[in-house]
């Protein structure tokens, strides 16, 4: 099958996939986030998958949500948080997940990463929650990484917007990423990576991932629902509209408690 904004192929049990609009930093549209959903769902039927390996195209790895969609109307994909992060492959696959992070991964980006099994990152990679800078609330992307990067860290990525950004390095420090390599080795050190999970028992792979899947599911399920909701409340607020407009017209935000 064909896809607009993904690139996909398979290698024996290793699917490969990169999202695949360059000229917008792999920022994510609707149209981007229907063909993962899509993907997902089929190759949760699909046998043969062992093991999913994430990237990006280009010199980004995911931009996050494309502002041309924060700036219109807004609106929610489905009935709740579930539907609205459909275009993640966790919750859809019994197979573990490597995201490789080739480079700039920013606000929305953030998901792939929190949803992943397992991420490794190139030393180019850099990691930034612009959120508050745009007028938006991120309420999803630290929650889901709680469990994984310590709440100091967190609160300083997603209350100082744009102006903290960590590299390679400190995303390794802090646990965001388990392993950095050169930028050159990225998607060979993915594909050894996935080959030694595509060489264990597909039976106990899936269980023990399932178990630790539903272990993170419980601690975090009514967090996740309690920030879906705090952002479809905030999108009534002035600057969740002003932020985008801002950065589309490149200049400074006029907040509404300004």
């Amino acid at each position: 099958m064909s896809y607009e904004t993904i690139a996909v192929h398979a290698d024996g049990p290793v699917l490969h996939v990169a999202l695949h609009r360059p000229d917008r930093l792999n920022a994510f549209d609707r149209t981007m986030t229907g063909e993962l959903t899509e993907l997902w769902r089929g190759t949760a039927r699909d046998r043969s998958v062992r093991v999913v390996v994430l990237t990006g195209t280009g010199r980004a790895f995911c931009s996050g949500a494309d502002m041309g969609d924060l700036a219109g109307e807004r609106g929610p994909r489905g009935a709740g948080v579930d539907d609205e992060l459909a275009f993640l492959p966790g919750p859809h696959l019994d197979v573990p997940v490597i995201v490789a992070v080739n480079g700039i991964c920013a606000g929305g980006g953030l998901h792939f990463v929190a949803d992943a099994d397992i991420v490794i990152a190139s030393e180019s990679a850099a990691f930034v929650d612009p959120h508050v800078s745009v007028g938006q609330v991120s309420a999803l992307e630290p929650v889901s990484l709680a469990l994984r990067v310590p709440i100091p860290r967190l609160l300083r990525l997603a209350l100082l917007g744009r102006g903290e950004r960590l590299d390679a390095a400190a995303a390794l420090a802090c646990d965001l990423v388990s392993e950095v390599v050169p930028g050159v080795d990225l998607l060979q050190r993915a594909r050894e990576l996935a080959a030694l999970v595509a060489a264990n028992s597909p039976a106990a792979v899936a269980a023990t991932r399932g178990a630790l899947r539903s272990l993170e599911g419980r601690l975090l399920r009514s967090s996740m629902e309690e920030g879906w909701q705090t952002i479809m409340d905030h999108w009534r607020h002035p600057d969740s509209a002003e932020g985008p407009r801002a950065f589309a017209e490149r200049r400074a935000p006029r907040w509404a408690g300004d």
